[in-house]
């Protein structure tokens, strides 16, 4: 076996004291180096882990908000539909009482303008009857030559009227 480590090239008087400076580097590096960075690995997984649970409990308090804020928009809409619709009604209701007001309103007019009418027809009338009575005592007087008195006028305007109104 000597004869191994000599072609290999290895001596031991120089392994030993190798194998102890690997020893204490392997000691040094454990210590200083691997259980810091392995501590740090730990904590930054349990970092992680949190910032899962935390991201997992921020997007269930997001759909959460997110099914409100869906909620509380179908609310409003319904809401603001439900005022379109009263509004609509209203406008009608409003529509419907004005135009029977406008109706009232043509209606009074034409009755007015209806009355007014019949009592320029009626005023027409008797300014037509007079006249006419007035052109029948003319006529007569002139054809017959005589003056009439009031109670012959009279009379005849009584009889035009009577024959007019027939």
């Amino acid at each position: 076996m000597d004869e191994l480590f000599q072609t290999l090239g290895i001596q031991w008087t120089k392994l030993i004291p190798q194998f102890i400076n690997f020893g204490i580097v392997l000691l040094v590096l454990w210590k200083f180096a691997y259980r810091p960075v392995t501590a740090m690995m730990d904590a930054r997984q349990k970092k992680i882990a949190e910032g899962v649970v935390n991201a997992d409990k921020i997007q269930a308090e997001l759909a959460k908000t997110e099914a409100a804020r869906k909620s509380i928009l179908a609310q409003a809409s319904d809401t603001g539909n439900l005022m379109i619709e009263q509004a609509r009604e209203a406008a009608a209701r409003v529509r419907e009482v004005e135009t029977q007001k406008a109706i009232a309103a043509a209606e009074q007019i034409i009755a007015k303008a209806r009355a007014a009418s019949a009592q320029d027809h009626a005023q027409m009338l008797a300014e037509l009857k007079r006249e006419v009575g007035r052109l029948v005592v003319q006529t007569t007087t002139t054809v017959t030559g005589k003056i009439l008195t009031t109670e012959d006028q009279r009379r005849l305007a009584e009889e035009t009227s009577k024959q007019l109104t027939a």
